[in-house]
């Protein structure tokens, strides 16, 4: 279990604290929701998490598998795309890009691996999550 503590501080802004770290993120609603986009807005960190989730999950794979791949250097492309009635997340699209060196024997298990991430597995059947990886060799 892990708790973490919200604040409204006034303006649509909020402070997010992580229990057991203590690290803090503000929040803000965005432009288009009466916001003024100054930070994530909520919806905004359902994307981030996603592709934090895809890279870290992979990387999970990869020392536990065999320790030899190496993905510093990855990185993830994440698009929110808001449906406007109900507004909800409708698209959370993630583009991958896998750093050099990752034979093609290991792209398949990384890329099932990204799959399995517990973000993508809790979002809503309704939310499309492809994703997608680019290798550059």
């Amino acid at each position: 279990m892990v708790v973490m503590q919200v604040v409204y501080k006034g303006e649509k802004h909020c402070e997010l604290t992580h229990g057991p770290s203590g690290s803090v993120i503000e929040t803000d609603a965005p432009k288009d929701n009466n916001g003024r986009g100054e930070k994530f807005s909520p919806t905004d960190l359902m994307g981030a998490a996603l592709g934090s989730c895809v890279l870290t999950t992979m990387a999970i794979m990869a020392e536990k598998d065999s320790g030899t791949i190496d993905l510093r250097g990855a990185r993830a492309r994440v698009v929110k795309e808001m449906n406007p009635n109900p507004r909800r997340i409708a698209r959370l699209p993630v583009e991958v890009e896998m750093p050099k060196g990752i034979k093609p024997e290991d792209r398949k298990r990384l890329e099932a691996a990204a799959h399995t991430c517990p973000v993508h597995r809790s979002l809503h059947p309704d939310v499309q999550a492809p994703i997608t990886f680019v290798y550059p060799d």
